[in-house]
């Protein structure tokens, strides 16, 4: 409990229980310490009830929904007309002084289940699942590959409902794939092949690693009791050598490395600081996770920071305080590491920026429960590692955010979208969903660094998430603020629309003339060498380029869920040859120089001319 004495804390407790008016319900402080019962993780604040309990079989019996014989994708059912709440929605005016301000289409009216976690793969799909404690979804499992429920009362019942989907964001095609153990509010990665690796969940999932691979039939294969602590609202980050560390999770002030398949962790290392940063409501869970250029990491929780050596499981330094509220789940900001200019780092490591952006009043869940949703925190906050006496850097968002996304662009800029402008994460805690999008420009002066863009029409609030395709545009999908699949008589329904959204660089105006095309014959087969050249051929469709006009971005895809991106990072990297002839050229960039920059694995390079991005060519560095 960091350095304040128990026995102190004993008497504040104390003191607390003799004040506190007859009758009313005493906050235990060393709750939060202690496990759960199930029912416990499910209060809301639904029409001022105190408590929501596990979501019954009635309750997952929408009305209009198919039945339960039905196979494949079954229909999405009716729903009412939107509530109050429902309307009461945040839309900006648009920035349209630079040009058009991007388009949203959709691409599916319907995903089959409700995106709380999504991945883009290498092979031109995106994994989109959910959790099984939702109940059935909207996508059927073939009749002989149901899984066994572990939690049903009846030994050997099978739950037939998928949980998880393949998703072809080019045709909105499906396929169904079967989880074993609950998925929900767990954390991944993508290792050197290319494979998502995913780690935790909860109730049997708790300690699961499970892995898929980039194929058209593969599925999940899944590795149980792995973990020697649950890892539950964990966070996963990849490490230079190709290993994953794994930081957190509820009722778990400790972090493992992910062992290798069939391997079980004997002992999790304790993590001091995740106890200290746990506070009424904690506040601390999804920790943000960065891998520094020197190898160490950065890590954020609540409303503190250090830089951790996972080499000798020591912290090397403390940051100051992010002051005005909390930044972890259920405040659940918006953070990235922004992107690492490889142009400017002659003869060393480039400066590592991180950005946080949003969050929550440390007690909007406690005003939550009482149906008062607090006003999001409209803060973004900067702050250079790289110098000594780093301070956080801030600045105001047109609006206040909590649970958005925020996705480095192939540009370089930052797109911050979904959530809502009141109340925190949660199931009925969060009010007036923000239905604008906002471009971030981390290299523009403070001031006019946030443009709004075209706002969509669909609230993506709790459990949404969103995710940058090859294309460059962004695909969105998710949200269910319900604890199961509602489409009627609920404020916000649940949503399984998947949506695209061209950014302003992929309009007519500016795409037509100025849009590389990446030649994939040119790119090398064997991929990028750590520190060696590696040179490609471009060609633009009427506009000549300059070198000057040019930059090479290569972007890790990452893990998307709960507003928190695991693992994005984009780097811009130095071109040393270019070549021109007619509207085709040969460009070489080197490569960056070590793991620590970027990971083994698949990246997606694009080529970037006058602000506009090529479609990405995947590219492994090894």
């Amino acid at each position: 409990m960091g350095s304040l004495p128990r026995a102190a804390v004993l008497a504040v407790a104390l003191l607390l229980l003799l004040l506190a008016p007859s009758g009313e319900a005493f906050f235990d402080i060393f709750n939060i310490f202690r496990p759960r019962s199930e029912s416990d993780y499910f209060q809301n604040a639904f029409d001022g009830a105190q408590e929501q309990t596990v979501p019954t079989r009635a309750e997952q019996e929408e009305r209009g929904a198919a039945p339960a014989t039905a196979t494949g994708l079954t229909k999405v059912p009716p729903s009412g007309p939107p509530s109050k709440a429902a309307q009461d929605t945040v839309e900006l005016a648009v920035d349209s002084g630079a040009g058009t301000a991007g388009e949203w289409t959709i691409v599916s009216e319907n995903s089959g289940v409700s995106a709380m976690h999504m991945a883009v793969m290498r092979h031109g799909k995106a994994v989109m699942f959910d959790t099984s404690t939702t109940g059935r979804s909207l996508m059927r499992l073939p009749q002989d590959n149901c899984r066994i429920d572990p939690r049903d009362q009846d030994a050997g019942t099978m739950d037939c409902w998928a949980h998880a989907v393949e998703f072809d964001y080019n045709t909105g095609g499906l396929r169904p794939l079967k989880i074993l153990t609950d998925t929900w509010c767990s954390s991944g990665a993508f290792d050197a092949d290319g494979n998502l690796v995913q780690t935790g969940g909860y109730f049997e999932g708790e300690k699961v690693v499970r892995v898929i691979s980039p194929c058209d039939t593969c599925d999940w294969l899944e590795h149980p009791n792995s973990f020697a602590d649950g890892r539950w609202y964990a966070t996963q980050q990849v490490l230079p050598d190709g290993r994953f560390i794994v930081f957190g999770g509820r009722r778990a002030f400790s972090y493992e490395f992910v062992p290798a398949p069939g391997k079980t962790n004997a002992r999790a290392m304790s993590m001091p600081f995740l106890r200290e940063t746990t506070d009424d409501v904690e506040n601390n869970l999804y920790p943000f996770v960065n891998l520094l250029p020197s190898g160490n990491l950065f890590l954020f929780a609540n409303d503190r920071s250090v830089i951790f050596d996972h080499r000798d499981g020591k912290i090397v330094r403390e940051l100051p305080r992010l002051a005005g509220g909390s930044r972890n789940y259920p405040a659940s900001a918006m953070s990235t590491l922004l992107p690492l200019d490889l142009r400017n780092a002659t003869g060393g490591d480039p400066e590592p920026e991180v950005v946080i952006c949003g969050g929550a009043l440390k007690t909007a869940f406690r005003k939550g429960e009482n149906n008062t949703f607090q006003p999001a925190l409209r803060d973004c906050a900067r702050i250079n590692l790289a110098a000594p006496d780093a301070q956080w850097q801030t600045e105001d968002m047109p609006v206040g955010r909590v649970m958005g996304d925020m996705l480095i662009l192939p540009t370089g800029d930052l797109l911050l979208l979904n959530g809502a402008a009141k109340g925190c994460a949660g199931w009925g805690f969060g009010r007036q969903p923000v239905l604008t999008p906002v471009l971030y420009s981390p290299r523009k002066p403070e001031g006019p660094r946030f443009r709004a863009l075209a706002a969509s029409t669909i609230a993506r609030m709790y459990h949404s998430t969103s995710a940058v395709l090859p294309d460059a545009s962004v695909l969105v999908a998710g949200g269910n603020t319900n604890t199961a699949y509602n489409f009627s008589d609920v404020d916000f329904p649940t949503e399984v629309r998947v949506e695209r959204f061209s950014p302003p660089y992929l309009s007519e105006e500016h795409a037509a003339a100025n849009r590389p095309e990446i030649d994939g014959k040119s790119v090398p087969a064997e991929g990028m060498r750590y520190g060696s050249p590696f040179t490609f051929r471009f060609s633009m469709p009427s506009e000549p380029v300059a070198e000057a006009d040019v930059k090479v971005t290569m972007y890790a895809p990452p893990f998307t869920t709960h507003g928190y991106s695991m693992n994005q990072r984009l780097l811009v990297l130095s071109v040393t040859a270019f070549v021109e002839d007619g509207r085709r050229y040969t460009v070489t960039v080197d490569a960056p120089g070590k793991p620590e920059l970027a990971p083994r694995g698949y990246y997606l390079v694009f080529m970037v001319a006058k602000g506009v991005p090529s479609i990405g060519v995947w590219v492994k560095i090894q």
